[in-house]
C-alpha cells in the first residue's frame, strides 16, 4: 500500500467561500477511482509536544500501489485542484508511506 499523507497550510486572510471550496476540492480527491480510501480535516484537538497541529488542513489517501498513486497524480481531478487551489496555500509538505 502507499500512502499519501499532505498538509495545507492555507493564506491569511483567506475568505470563508475561498475555504468552502477548498474543502470541495479535497473532497474531490478522496473520490478519485485509483483512490483506495481517502480521507481530509482539520488539526485533531490534541496537545503534546511532538504534534504539529499547525496546518490547516490535512489530506490521506491510501492507493493499492505507487503506480496507482502515479495515475493519481497525473490525472485531470489531481491536476484542476491544483490548478484552482494552489494559490490559496502559502505551504504543502508531503509524506509519503509505503507499507510493510
Amino acid at each position: 500500500m502507499h500512502i499519501h499523507n499532505v498538509f495545507f497550510w492555507l493564506k491569511e486572510g483567506l475568505d470563508p467561500e475561498s475555504s468552502k471550496l477548498f474543502e470541495e476540492g479535497l473532497a474531490s480527491l478522496t473520490k478519485i477511482p485509483e483512490v483506495a480510501s481517502g480521507s481530509f480535516g482539520k488539526p485533531a484537538e490534541t496537545e503534546r509536544p511532538v504534534i504539529d497541529n499547525t496546518y490547516d488542513y490535512g489530506l490521506i489517501l491510501i492507493f493499492e500501489s505507487i503506480a496507482a498513486h502515479d495515475q493519481y497524480q497525473d490525472g485531470v481531478i489531481h491536476l484542476e485542484f491544483l490548478a484552482k487551489h494552489a494559490a490559496k496555500w502559502g505551504k504543502v509538505q508531503v509524506y509519503d508511506i509505503e507499507t510493510l
